[in-house]
């Protein structure tokens, strides 16, 4: 008999580490449901959106230039001072050309934009829906639209808010403030007003992403399953931010890296924070609660035939026996014939 296979190095660490087991359960969960799939299309869509969005941008530039002739006067003379000759004058003129159609591509950059938005949400919720195993459901084209159109605007807020709060916690004038406290050359006060913003940068991303985990499937979940998974990825997402900050100081030197650099940045950025939200929400739905809160589907129900077989065929050994008992049977019974006759 054959010894049982030994459980390997996996297997053992799973057994041992609750905390391993579950990282290779939500591992399991991202492969099964295309997460690297998903992600490489929330990218696409992300670079995607950049270009209606600078329309949009370029065409709010235009109409606060168009109110500010001073400026602009300014403008065009830095630009001929800086390119001068028949360049420079090819660029004023299409700056001012642009200025003066700010109005279609607005409206063209808005539609755009909408669209591409609208296809980004959507994939988003698919992908987060696919890491919950939730059903497609049939919501109907147009109710989904807005449903994707309304969280498309909620999540905009949200991050924008986030982005914002953040850029205000890390651009703070630590020193003016401390300035105006009457405290000067205070480095230990500088670094914890620092960590203080990094802070408050963490427990923003952590509201955002909990958000996102627990509300932007398309059957909402509880809040509960989501805040340490929210966790885990809003940690990564501040830690990814402080890389990517240094790695496009040290590109934006050389001509180069200035040109691809940001956009190659933006790309990775992208693309991180994507695999790092399915890997949160695969995280928070192979937990413990989330697995033991799925529903159980009872089996299909099955017709139990019972199977009668008769073997109709008797062998040389029963069929002996069967005589064997007949001729006992019938020497008994002469035999207390002849009794009762006596």
């Amino acid at each position: 008999m054959s010894e049982p296979a030994k459980p390997g190095i996996l297997d053992r660490l799973r057994a041992r580490f609750e905390w391993f087991d579950h990282v290779m359960r939500a591992n399991d969960r991202f492969d099964e449901s295309k997460g690297n799939f998903f992600a490489a299309g929330l990218t696409y869509y992300t670079i995607f959106a950049l270009f209606p969005l600078l329309m949009v941008g370029f065409s709010v530039s235009g109409f606060l230039l168009s109110r500010r002739p001073d400026v602009l006067t300014g403008i065009d003379n830095k630009v001929r001072g800086a390119v001068p000759g028949a360049l420079g004058q090819q660029l004023v003129d299409l700056m001012n050309s642009a200025i003066a159609s700010r109005a279609s591509v607005g409206v063209i950059g808005l539609a755009v934009a909408a669209w591409v938005g609208l296809n980004w949400i959507g994939n988003l919720r698919v992908a987060l829906s696919e890491m919950w195993k939730q059903g497609e459901g049939s919501r109907g084209y147009i109710r989904t639209k807005f449903s994707d159109l309304a969280t498309m605007v909620s999540s905009f807020v949200a991050i924008l808010a986030t982005l914002a709060l953040s850029a205000l916690a890390a651009a703070a004038p630590m020193g003016k403030l401390l300035g105006w406290l009457g405290i000067h050359n205070a480095p230990v006060l500088d670094a914890i007003f620092r960590a203080g913003s990094m802070l408050i940068s963490l427990l923003l991303s952590w509201l955002v992403f909990t958000w996102m985990i627990a509300r932007l499937p398309r059957e909402p979940v509880r809040f509960a399953s989501s805040i340490q998974a929210a966790l885990i990825a809003a940690i990564g997402f501040e830690l990814f931010k402080l890389v990517g900050s240094i790695y496009l100081k040290s590109v934006l030197h050389s001509p180069a890296g200035a040109t691809f650099g940001p956009v190659l940045g933006l790309m990775v950025f992208a693309y991180v924070t994507a695999r790092l939200l399915l890997f949160a929400t695969a995280w928070a739905a192979t937990s413990t609660n989330s697995l033991l809160a799925v529903p159980v589907e009872p089996p299909a129900p099955k017709a139990i035939t019972p199977k009668i077989h008769l073997n109709e065929d008797l062998n040389v050994r029963q069929a002996l026996a069967a005589a064997a008992v007949g001729a006992i049977g019938a020497l008994s019974l002469s035999r207390l014939m002849r009794r009762n006759r006596g």
